[in-house]
């Protein structure tokens, strides 16, 4: 399959989106692609929408599609996990969970993939962007067009900060379309030049996690090993350090929560920096725990 560059037709992530297309999605297939019922009127929302929608769902690992034949969409098993426990994608680690799937997506989500696991500045404005993924795609003999790498980087931007942070005078109810993930916290307006934004990638708070959320991403990204070294667990694309925005002292902050569950070991000596994972456990079994978790502490 193709890199999907600026697959989103400009639309991020709306609230309430997702829970719609799940729903839709489980009860019909084929709403994307019905030929009898215009997706438009089954959704209520304009032809470029129903793309993005049909995107995203993708993009965030909560549906998935044939790539030959009829295209009908369904959940996967990450999918069902969510619709089952949190329909209205309203809590946090579900979207810590999504964003996961999303940045880990290099495939669906080239751009975001590059801007969390590969893109090392910490501060930066848009032209940093594109130039940096400019050149990893010449790298791979990949060319795409400039205006598709900036509507990315908008479309990042748009994803990671509150409408209210970014265009404050225009904070009225009416517009006030923000992302889901903008509660996140992982990108932040740090100078508002009007010609030239500056950005900064911000280090989520560590309360903000539940320990079994960041259990999933160790397991899947874990691939049966049972040691993991620490600096991998900060630096390599798709786990904990680089999908999160963590440093050293906020992983091992958040490392001390996992190892309270009992599902890992933290070995600090005979000069040795890694985890031991005690249980063999899939990404779907720790998504599962996080839910009974959470579901538990609210009776």
């Amino acid at each position: 399959m193709a890199m999907k560059f600026r697959a989103h037709e400009t639309f991020f992530i709306r609230k309430g989106w997702l829970s719609k297309g799940m729903r839709y999605v489980s009860q019909k297939p084929d709403v994307f692609i019905d030929k009898n019922e215009n997706p438009m009127d089954v959704l209520g929302i304009g032809t470029n929408m129903v793309k993005s929608l049909r995107y995203w769902l993708q993009a965030v690992g909560l549906t998935t599609e044939a790539s030959k034949g009829r295209r009908v969409q369904t959940l996967t098993d990450f999918g069902q996990i969510v619709y089952h426990h949190d329909p209205y994608t309203e809590e946090l680690g579900t979207l810590y969970l999504m964003q996961y799937k999303l940045v880990s997506n290099e495939k669906m989500a080239p751009s975001w993939y590059y801007f969390f696991n590969i893109f090392s500045m910490q501060e930066f404005v848009k032209d940093d962007f594109v130039e940096q993924i400019q050149n990893a795609l010449k790298m791979q003999d990949m060319s795409v067009a400039v205006r598709s790498l900036e509507d990315d980087f908008t479309c990042i931007v748009n994803t990671y900060v509150p409408k209210y942070k970014s265009h404050p005078s225009k904070n009225s109810p009416e517009n006030n379309i923000t992302c889901p993930f903008g509660d996140l916290g992982l990108v932040d307006i740090l100078n508002k030049k009007r010609k030239n934004v500056s950005y900064r990638k911000a280090i989520p708070s560590v309360k903000s996690f539940n320990p079994w959320v960041v259990m999933a991403v160790i397991s899947e990204q874990a691939k049966e090993k049972k040691e993991i070294r620490l600096n991998e667990l900060l630096t390599s694309p798709c786990n904990i350090g680089k999908v999160f925005n963590l440093d050293s002292i906020s992983m091992l902050e958040l490392l001390h929560e996992v190892e309270k569950l009992g599902e890992i070991k933290i070995i600090r000596t005979a000069g040795l920096d890694v985890i031991r994972i005690n249980h063999d456990r899939t990404f779907e079994e720790c998504v599962e725990n996080y839910y009974d978790d959470i579901e538990g502490r609210n009776l």
